[in-house]
């Protein structure tokens, strides 16, 4: 039987490596005069990634840590290297990352929140990242299942990311009273961003993204890099340069024996409203093919959004036939078909790897298709975009 005193003594040694990791923190954050921490639904490892690359342009030393699609942690000269998970994602991975980049000098860490729980966000800003700067790109109805049940809760879950007596930056429109509320309780300074500076932002500004990049990111990323007394013209200098994330937005053009094939990877739009956003661009921009086609990647362990999509996508223009991959794809079929989607159009092919489905989207496609792919970009939605990016005759930009 272990004794009292052995347990004593191993209690007595966890507490002091507690303190021992809260100092080394302290000491960290306090090497890092800026810090932004980036919260919202949809758009945080863009957001995050363009604040950076804008800070970088100016010449300040930066590192940011993106969770996206992929974990990475991007150094000063803007390389990048993948965070490793051993265990899986943990939360006190931030403090890891913090220490990085104190360890390389950074004057300006940028992060993006990992945290989905409510009160794990309020954790990772309150006893992590004690951001100098606050951004909470918006708040729409995605993981519902732990942050709702509605999409304001969603709201109030991502306010718990607001800093204390610093700023805090948001496109967030509905539910601007939430993150006020939250402001005032903190004594922190709102700024949000309006359309006027998103619509300030022209389509010939856009066009130099590499990839699919959205107006309301840059006008967001652009409000915080002016805050740090960064001007407009060096800090989209900067953005242009930026790498997107693995999942972001992106159209592969494939000739095949005669037929056209346009592949928009759309996976990373998890919730029902930016999805229909993305589709509605890639209908008007092209409009004469012969076969529209969505790709719903599911996830067994995403059951309540593959309910969603299945519940939503009946609303929207629809497509020729909807292919199901990944796993618990029933969820996403008995939905659908409940809310009155033809079953004739579905067509289940998650046991499917790459090369097969691909012929199967070639037998549904006709001489010309625009397919895209929904709801999840982890497992086969990462795999079937680079299999596409990689057969591409032209990498091309989907824009506003």
């Amino acid at each position: 039987m272990i004794g009292i005193e052995y347990l004593l003594s191993i209690s007595f040694i966890i507490i002091l490596l507690g303190i021992w990791e809260a100092y080394r923190l302290k000491k960290a954050l306090s090497r890092i005069p800026i810090r932004i921490h980036v919260n919202g639904t949809r758009g945080k490892s863009s957001v995050t990634r363009l604040i950076a690359s804008g800070l970088r342009e100016k010449g300040i030393v930066t590192c940011a840590k993106t969770t996206g699609t992929l974990a990475r942690m991007i150094l000063p000269d803007g390389s990048e290297y993948p965070v490793f998970r051993p265990g899986g994602p943990r939360l006190i991975e931030q403090a890891r990352m913090i220490s990085v980049a104190a360890a390389y000098g950074a004057k300006t860490l940028v992060v993006e929140c990992m945290a989905l729980y409510p009160n794990f966000q309020w954790l990772s800003e309150s006893k992590l990242v004690k951001a100098t700067h606050g951004v909470i790109t918006n708040a729409r109805a995605d993981h519902l299942d732990v942050m709702g049940p509605e999409e304001k809760d969603v709201a109030l879950a991502l306010a718990g990311t607001t800093p204390v007596r610093s700023k805090l930056f948001t496109g967030e429109k509905r539910h601007l009273s939430v993150f006020m509320r939250a402001a005032r309780d903190r004594k922190t300074q709102l700024i949000s961003v309006g359309e006027d500076e998103t619509e300030r932002i022209g389509d010939g500004e856009m066009e130099r993204f590499s990839y699919v990049e959205h107006k309301e990111n840059v006008a967001l990323a652009l409000r915080v890099c002016l805050d740090l007394g960064i001007d407009r013209e060096t800090a989209l200098k900067g953005m242009w340069k930026a790498s997107p994330d693995s999942g972001a937005t992106t159209i592969s053009h494939i000739r095949f024996f005669g037929r056209h094939i346009f592949f928009i990877n759309g996976f990373s739009a998890n919730d029902p409203e930016s999805t229909e956003h993305l589709w509605e661009m890639a209908l008007e921009r092209f409009p004469e093919t012969d076969k529209k086609i969505l790709i719903v990647n599911c996830r067994r362990d995403r059951p309540h959004r593959s309910e969603q999509f299945g519940e939503v996508c009946v609303k929207w223009r629809p497509a020729d036939h909807y292919v199901l991959i990944g796993t618990g794809t029933y969820f996403f079929a008995r939905s659908a078909i409940s809310n009155g989607m033809p079953e004739k159009k579905l067509f289940f092919a998650e046991h499917q790897g790459d090369s097969d489905l691909f012929e199967t989207l070639v037998e549904l496609s006709g001489k010309s298709s625009v397919i895209m792919g929904i709801a999840n970009i982890k497992g086969q939605g990462l795999s079937l975009t680079r299999f596409f990016r990689n057969r591409s005759i032209l990498k091309e930009a989907l824009h506003d």
